[in-house]
């Protein structure tokens, strides 16, 4: 399985940046995937929308972007697209069609013979994260060319802090793998029988708790599912909050962290099934206080994947199986 490093990492920006000088460099970056791998770019659109001071970002489902893109999308424009096989019909036609446009396109893949790799102008890879440690996650790869990409392009003061982090969170997601792993189980033969779970999540994590409801819960296990940005808890969502709702609660580490423990106190209060999955709690603290919110979500996705793999033996149903995607014409 080849997955890109960090050094790999570095060369690519590297080349982008200078293939970039030739339009004026970059003035706004697009992610642009389907389902998780959709989900997976959120951390790196909420890390350069809070950390640059230049760019304009935006996390676009692929499909949408095919019928409308931005007014200042082309040739100043940096893509990242990605897709687990490379061959999402979707992700393939928007890296086309932003090429057509005049856009420098990323792929990231798991396959280097995807059809996506072909379409781009670089390519990075990482690898399926059921059973791999945290350097092989997507999320991982994404946080890394997002991180230097604003290097290269502004300057990043807490460059230092993020590369000691990538280094650092390896341990602390395996470290927390063995922590979770009865609590894992546990939590498969509670929920094994429930028509619904619903996620929450904030900031950087709420692609988390998306990641979960849509995948994990709806895709793969056939659980109805909804998740629930935490600051948006209160204008709405809240009112199914009973004893016998179970709730997933990704709680965070950094300035969003006040949003779910506002969440948290309501859903303690008035519910009894709470899954809480906190990364204050799984170690994440052994990482730099001004970069520690961006690892987050690679923590907690490492997690939850423990999660659904006890919900999957309990309900005795391969996280594998599907009734529709890729057996169906859709």
């Amino acid at each position: 399985m080849k997955v890109t490093n960090l050094a790999e990492v570095k060369e690519m920006i590297g080349r982008v940046v200078d293939g970039g000088k030739a339009s004026g460099g970059f003035n706004n970056v697009v992610f642009l995937a389907c389902g998780g791998s959709h989900a997976c770019f959120g951390i790196g659109e909420y890390f350069l929308r809070k950390e640059s001071k230049k760019l304009s970002v935006y996390n676009i489902t692929a499909n949408e972007f095919n019928c409308v893109q931005p007014a200042s999308f082309g040739k100043q424009s940096l893509v990242f697209c990605m897709s687990l096989s490379g061959k999402t019909p979707e992700t393939l036609n928007a890296a086309k069609l932003a090429k057509e446009k005049g856009a420098t396109v990323v792929a990231l893949v798991a396959e280097e013979d995807a059809p996506l790799a072909a379409v781009a102008d670089e390519v990075a890879y990482y690898g399926i994260e059921i059973g791999n440690t945290a350097d092989v996650q997507n999320q991982y790869v994404v946080l890394a060319l997002a991180n230097e990409f604003l290097n290269q392009t502004e300057g990043y003061d807490k460059y230092g802090d993020m590369m000691t982090g990538f280094s650092r969170i390896i341990d602390v997601c395996e470290n927390a793998k063995k922590k979770v792993q009865k609590r894992a189980m546990q939590f498969g033969v509670d929920h094994k029988d429930e028509p619904v779970v619903y996620t929450l999540g904030s900031g950087p994590n709420y692609d988390v708790a998306y990641m979960m409801s849509i995948c994990m819960l709806m895709e793969m296990e056939w659980v109805h599912s909804s998740s629930i940005h935490c600051a948006e808890f209160f204008h709405g969502p809240f009112e199914v909050t009973d004893p016998d709702v179970p709730f997933i609660m990704f709680e965070g580490v950094g300035p969003t962290r006040c949003l779910d423990e506002r969440a948290l106190r309501f859903v303690r209060n008035y519910g009894k099934k709470l899954t809480l999955i906190d990364a204050k709690e799984l170690g994440i603290d052994t990482l730099d206080e001004n970069v520690v919110e961006f690892f987050c979500p690679v923590l907690l996705w490492t997690v939850a994947l423990e999660y659904s793999e006890g919900l999957a033996q309990a309900k005795k149903h391969p996280l594998l199986m599907r009734r529709y995607m890729g057996k169906v014409d859709y």
